[in-house]
C-alpha cells in the first residue's frame, strides 16, 4: 500500500529552523554540481565541498547549483549560510513531505514542487521532491537522490540554443519547471494507456485482478492530483504577484505554464472519472456474468419442474387391484413410451416457447 504522508515522529517538540531530514536515506555525502553561463561563456562542474560554492555566488554570470541528498544536513546547511538562506527555507527543504508552494523571502524566491516520473519495473508513479532557491543571479535545486528530468535543459544551455542563455536566473527556473510539467503530460499519457487497455479487458474478460489494478491506479491518480492542484496556485501566484526577480518577459512564460498545470489537472481529473467508469464496468460485467449463469440454471430448473411432476406420479406407491382409484396406464402397454412421450413434448414446447419470449 502506498504511503502518502511521510514520518514526521523526528520532528516532535524541536523548535522552528531545526534541520530534521524527513524522507529517504542515502549513503555517502551529496553530490553537488554546477552550471554557470551566459550568452558567450559556459562553465561546468562538480563541487568537491560545499565551501567552493561561495566562489559561483557573486559571479554576474546565471548559476545553476544543484545539490542531490537532502540526508546531508551538513551540506545543505552550509550552502543555506552562504547563500543567506532563512533557517524555515533550510527546514523545508530536507522535509520532502512538503507541500507544492512558493515563498517570497524578498531577496529569494522559495518554491517547492513534485517531480513525477513513471517506474517502468514498477508500472507505477515515481514522486520526489525539488526545491528551488531563485536569487537575481542564480538557481539553487536540492532534491533527495540522483536523477532528473531536466537533460533537455542542460542540452539547451550546453548548446546555446534558443533565449536561456540570453535570460536571467529566472527563465531558468521557468524552463525546469516546464520540464517536470512536461513530464507530468508524458505520465499522464503512460497512465492513459494503461486505462485504456484494462477498459478492454473489462469488457471481454473480466477478472477480479481488475479490482486491484483499478485501485492501484486510483493511487497513481491520488499522487499525481497533489502534485498538480498545488502546482497551478503556486505558478498562478508567481505570475499574478510581480515578484522583484521575475521580469515581464519572463512572467508571460510563467503564464503560459499556469495554463499547461490547469491542463494537467483536467487530465487527471478526466482519468479519475473514467476509472470510476472503469469500476462501473467490472461490477456490471461481473453481475450480467452471474445473471447469465443464474439464467442459464433457472431455465433448466424450469424445465425438469414438469418432469418431475410426473415421473413423481408415476412413482407413487399403490396397488391397483386393492385400491378403489387405479390408474389405467399402469396396467397399460404403452404407458410407459406415453409418459416418456408426454415429458419429451414437454421439454420441446417450454423450448419453444422461451425462444418467442427471447429467454434463449
Amino acid at each position: 500500500m502506498a504511503r502518502f504522508v511521510k514520518r514526521r515522529a523526528g520532528k516532535l517538540g524541536a523548535p522552528p529552523g531545526t534541520l530534521v531530514h524527513i524522507g529517504g536515506t542515502r549513503p555517502g555525502p551529496a553530490k553537488i554540481t554546477f552550471l554557470d553561463y551566459d550568452e558567450s561563456s559556459l562553465d561546468e562542474g562538480t563541487v568537491s565541498v560545499p565551501a567552493d560554492c561561495a566562489a559561483l555566488r557573486d559571479k554576474p554570470t546565471v548559476t545553476w547549483i544543484k545539490v542531490d541528498g537532502l540526508h546531508d544536513i551538513e551540506a545543505v546547511e552550509a550552502i543555506g549560510k552562504q547563500f543567506g538562506l532563512h533557517p524555515l527555507v533550510l527546514e523545508d527543504i530536507v522535509n520532502t513531505a512538503q507541500r507544492p508552494k512558493a515563498d517570497d523571502y524578498g531577496q529569494t524566491l522559495f518554491v517547492v514542487v513534485k517531480m513525477l516520473t513513471w517506474d517502468e519495473s514498477k508500472q507505477s508513479v515515481s514522486s520526489e521532491q525539488v526545491s528551488f532557491i531563485l536569487g537575481q543571479w542564480f538557481l539553487l535545486s536540492f532534491q533527495e537522490r540522483p536523477g532528473d528530468v531536466f537533460d533537455m535543459i542542460r542540452d539547451r544551455v550546453r548548446s546555446g540554443k534558443g533565449r536561456i542563455r540570453k535570460m536571467g536566473a529566472d527563465y531558468l527556473l521557468y524552463a525546469l519547471l516546464d520540464a517536470i510539467v512536461d513530464h507530468y503530460f508524458v505520465l499522464l499519457e503512460k497512465l492513459g494507456d494503461c486505462i485504456e487497455q484494462l477498459e478492454e479487458m473489462e469488457l471481454s474478460d473480466p477478472k477480479p485482478e481488475a479490482l486491484r489494478t483499478i485501485r492501484g491506479y486510483r493511487n497513481e491518480l491520488v499522487i499525481i492530483r497533489k502534485a498538480c492542484w498545488p502546482l497551478r496556485e503556486l505558478i498562478g501566484g508567481i505570475e499574478r504577484d510581480k515578484n522583484s526577480l521575475i521580469a515581464d518577459e519572463t512572467g508571460l512564460y510563467f503564464r503560459d505554464l499556469y495554463d499547461h498545470s490547469i491542463q494537467v489537472m483536467e487530465t487527471a481529473e478526466t482519468y479519475r472519472d473514467v476509472l470510476s467508469g472503469a469500476l462501473e464496468i467490472y461490477l456490471t460485467s461481473v453481475s450480467n456474468k452471474m445473471n447469465e449463469v443464474m439464467k442459464v440454471l433457472t431455465i433448466i430448473a424450469t424445465i425438469f419442474i414438469p418432469l418431475t411432476f410426473i415421473a413423481g406420479i408415476y412413482g407413487m406407491n399403490f396397488s391397483p387391484d386393492s385400491s378403489p382409484l387405479n390408474m389405467p396406464e399402469l396396467k397399460w402397454y404403452w404407458g410407459y413410451p406415453a409418459a416418456l412421450g408426454a415429458m419429451a413434448l414437454t421439454v420441446v414446447g417450454m423450448v419453444i416457447f422461451f425462444r418467442r419470449k427471447k429467454w434463449l
